[in-house]
């Protein structure tokens, strides 16, 4: 059985912005390594693998939730599809932190210079944004009412 979500991976290009973009939303870096070789290259079917790996966390929440920032080194990483920001597509959508004031963390985010691409007040018991996250990816913002 399932006990609560644990962490989510973003493979990025820049490490800086995306470690930067992360600590907008309250995540501080608690772990960084290099992760090379064995066991890696097996378990993550990356042969030749070598990349920076951090790890961030906002300290005091239970149950703890991690962002995982992978920067490869080598192999080169992969260009996938960009990550198109309409929500009508297969696949990975988007992933969603909980906030406690939606208003305030938006006008943090708008301040450094971040995207926030639209907002939905009241829906099933929250206010939501969408703001576009590291590699383009969408991250969604809900303040539970």
């Amino acid at each position: 059985m399932i006990t609560h979500f644990d962490h989510v991976t973003v493979a990025v290009r820049d490490l800086s912005a995306a470690i930067d973009f992360f600590g907008l939303l309250g995540f501080r870096q608690e772990k960084t390594v290099v992760i090379a070789g064995e066991p890696f290259a097996g378990y993550m079917g990356v042969p030749e693998i070598e990349a920076d790996h951090v790890t961030l966390a906002i300290p005091g929440v239970t149950p703890r939730f991690e962002v995982q920032i992978l920067h490869y080194r080598t192999p080169t990483a992969q260009e996938m599809a960009a990550n198109d920001p309409r929500l009508d597509k297969l696949g990975f959508n988007h992933i969603c932190f909980a906030v406690k004031d939606a208003e305030a963390m938006v006008s943090h985010l708008k301040s450094h210079g971040i995207e926030v691409r639209s907002e939905l007040k009241n829906f099933h018991s929250r206010q939501l944004f969408f703001v576009t996250g590291p590699e383009g990816i969408t991250v969604e913002l809900a303040e539970w009412n």
